[in-house]
């Protein structure tokens, strides 16, 4: 390390801007910074990394004073449906389904707070089960013209599973929830947050907080804010004013930050989006932090998303949205993104329940802002970004009331990142520093602080080929969350199960009835592999039951914008009567209608898809002998714009067809009519095949070295009914 800096010999230095860092000033609590895991299995492939790689991922993530030391992590309550990249699976599939074994995200929280215990837990659904407000009580909507739908979610129903989803993280992972918000982005229900104060109380969680109502757009995400200040049983009900922001294009209006400190509510940004890459990325996710506080007052931000796990072909995966790239578990190779080390300027010197100090935040003169925070131990740190300055600016610190001693600095340049820099010396109370145009700084009286990392990740490979998943090589199939290596579901939830009228492990598509949808619904699907494979075959047996189809889908290159996941490709699907269809899917209908939310729209407009959506049908037949209650093989073949469908091993339909000349593969359960009811298939699948057309048959894929259940041994809790 440099010699220690001497203000003294600063003096020829550009004009300098004081701040004065009083310990006695007070301010209020900082609720932490941190990340989203969700908006639909985002970190899906990160279950299948083989250890080490697993852990060092989580190690840069969550664990203290090495890489990003998020202190707040937010997670999807999953709900079958899908929620931007894909689906998680719900506890309670069906009213008198509860099951804490299925999924990663428990295994992800409790692996977070292994390494961080002062780690704060909080979240919300996006979709939701489809059974949720066929019962009972519903709760009026509260939004008014500005949003309306999905009814069924603001009710009694929703309260309770809520609840039920609480008992099994306190229950079974021994973990509380510090919060949860009413939905992610889908208006707002007075009643409904009412409603789930009352259930939480009197359930025993009456600790955890309640923050509404997390929506996005700017000119009615705080109407709601008015009416606390009116509505006592309301403002008792909301602790915390809770919006989707994203600086500087969004701010919280001065008056809303008023009203709501007048009722000591603090304010939250349930979810902001720094969509940049490279150090663009690193330096504007500080720039947001610090203006989240500067200009809206907001002590805590958590920012969507932290790990990318899952596959490079979809929307927002992870280049310029996470801080590490987990695409490729096949491999073992991450990546670190430079924004990782934005976080890091926060997570390695603070903790929540520091304070903003009073008169320690601002805009710097000469560009750029500062943040100022102390520990209850008169520990502070002052976090300083000065991406907009046009040139270097002197900065002088006066110091009262504040632990002794003199600070040490870490710096982030373009040229280096996270690189601790000389200690500024605190004479008399006074420091001084010159500012770096375009850099990040954390000044600290706190130690112990690291770049942390590793040496040798393994290199980068493709997707093995060929693939075979018989779905037999998961022992105990709770300890892998019943879910196997590599599939990711877009949609639905394919869970290991027990096969019908054959021995062994299958994969079944288990959500019976259309969710609750955070995005524009379609039908389940779940995809695996590699978006350059061109001519190949993929084979799956399907098993039917009354009603119900299922596809073995091929050359998949799309899964939606992250609103709406019509996927562009083709599939081979067969009904449980023999019907069978070969459609080119080419994703929603009306490509160019913008939906979703600012980005979202903004990346379908930049798209500028004109051709024709929708499903294409190549061919048609039926197959004689099908009927429901038996095993079938469906095969789709690619040879360049030649499509072949076979079942049982022989032709039924071809097709000539040049859309699509490469994606990945993927299954497909359908949706049919049951008494004038939509209905799920909950088909089963096995003997999953992805080989060239004149290849051998792989042996079955087994877990490489290192690959482990998430979840060490049997779990022993409530399952299957209730």
């Amino acid at each position: 390390m440099a010699d220690r800096i001497d203000p003294g010999t600063l003096c020829r230095q550009p004009a300098e801007q004081t701040i004065t860092l009083d310990g006695a000033a007070g301010g209020p609590r900082f609720d932490g910074i941190g990340i989203v895991e969700g908006g639909g299995g985002t970190g899906v492939l990160l279950k299948d990394y083989p250890e080490p790689q697993r852990s060092e991922i989580l190690d840069l993530v969550f664990t203290p004073k090495f890489g990003a030391s998020v202190s707040a992590l937010y997670v999807e309550i999953p709900g079958d449906g899908n929620a931007t990249q894909g689906s998680m699976p719900s506890h309670m599939h069906a009213r008198d389904d509860l099951n804490y074994e299925r999924g990663y995200l428990w295994w992800e929280m409790r692996e977070a707070r292994r390494r961080n215990p002062q780690l704060t837990l909080d979240g919300a659904a996006w979709s939701a089960p489809g059974w949720l407000g066929r019962q009972g009580q519903l709760l009026e909507q509260s939004t008014g013209d500005y949003y309306k739908g999905d009814a069924r979610f603001f009710s009694q129903d929703t309260a309770n599973y809520y609840v039920s989803w609480l008992k099994g993280l306190r229950n079974v992972y021994g973990m509380e929830f510090d919060a949860i918000g009413i939905r992610n982005e889908k208006g707002a229900s007075y009643g409904f947050a009412k409603a789930l104060r009352a259930t939480l109380n009197a359930n025993d969680f009456g600790k955890v907080k309640l923050h509404g109502f997390d929506n996005w757009p700017d000119p009615w995400k705080f109407r709601f804010v008015d009416d606390m200040a009116q509505d006592a049983e309301l403002r008792d009900a909301i602790d915390i004013v809770g919006a989707h922001i994203n600086p500087p294009k969004s701010v919280v209006p001065v008056e809303v930050q008023r009203k709501a400190a007048a009722m000591g509510k603090p304010i939250w940004n349930t979810e902001q989006h720094v969509y940049k890459a490279g150090y663009d990325g690193l330096i504007s996710m500080v720039q947001s932090f610090n203006e989240n506080y500067v200009r809206s007052g907001v002590t805590k931000v958590v920012n969507w998303y932290g790990i990318a796990g899952l596959y490079t072909m979809q929307a927002y995966s992870g280049e310029k949205e996470a801080m590490v790239r987990a695409n490729w578990p096949w491999s073992g190779h991450y990546r670190v993104n430079p924004v990782l080390w934005g976080y890091a300027h926060y997570g390695q010197f603070t903790e929540t329940g520091w304070t903003y100090l009073q008169g320690g935040s601002g805009d710097l003169a000469g560009g750029g802002t500062f943040v100022t925070l102390a520990s209850p131990e008169r520990d502070y740190s002052v976090i300083i970004e000065t991406k907009d300055a046009p040139a270097a600016q002197q900065l002088r610190l006066n110091v009262k009331g504040l632990k002794d001693g003199d600070l040490a600095v870490w710096r982030t340049t373009e040229q280096e990142h996270f690189v601790r820099q000389a200690d500024a010396v605190v004479r008399d109370g006074v420091a001084t520093l010159t500012l770096e145009p375009h850099a990040v700084y954390s000044l600290t009286t706190t130690r112990g602080q690291q770049k942390g990392g590793v040496a040798d990740v393994p290199a980068l490979a493709s997707f093995p080929f060929p693939y075979r998943e018989t779905f037999e090589h998961y022992p105990q199939p709770a300890t892998w969350g019943h879910q196997p290596r590599y599939l990711a579901d877009i949609a639905g939830s394919f869970e290991l199960a027990r096969c019908p009228a054959r021995v062994g492990t299958c994969l079944r598509q288990s959500a019976p009835i259309p969710t609750i949808s955070w995005a524009p619904d379609w039908q389940p699907y779940s995809i695996i592999g590699d978006d350059a494979w061109r001519d190949y075959e993929v084979s799956v047996d399907v098993y039917l039951q009354a009603g119900e189809s299922a596809a073995v889908m091929g050359r998949i290159n799309h899964a939606g914008t992250g609103y709406g996941f019509i996927p562009k490709g083709y599939f081979l699907q067969l009904g449980h009567d023999g019907a069978l269809r070969l459609v080119a899917i080419r994703g929603k209908k009306d490509k160019k209608k913008a939906v979703g939310d600012a980005e979202q729209q903004a990346l379908i407009r930049a798209m500028n898809d004109t051709s024709e959506g929708g499903e294409k049908q190549l061919a048609a037949g039926r197959v004689a002998g099908v009927k429901a209650g038996q095993w079938h093989t469906l095969t789709l073949r690619f040879a360049g714009n030649r499509i072949t469908g076979l079942v049982d091993g022989k032709q039924q339909l071809a097709a000539s067809d040049d859309l699509y000349g490469a994606g990945m593969a993927g299954i497909l359960a359908g949706v049919h009519k049951d008494k004038d009811e939509d209905k799920l298939s909950m088909a089963w699948f096995d003997n999953l095949v992805i080989k060239a057309a004149a290849g051998k048959v792989p042996a079955p894929s087994r877990a490489m070295k290192g690959q482990q259940p998430l979840y060490p041994t049997q779990k022993s809790m409530p399952s299957g009914k209730k």
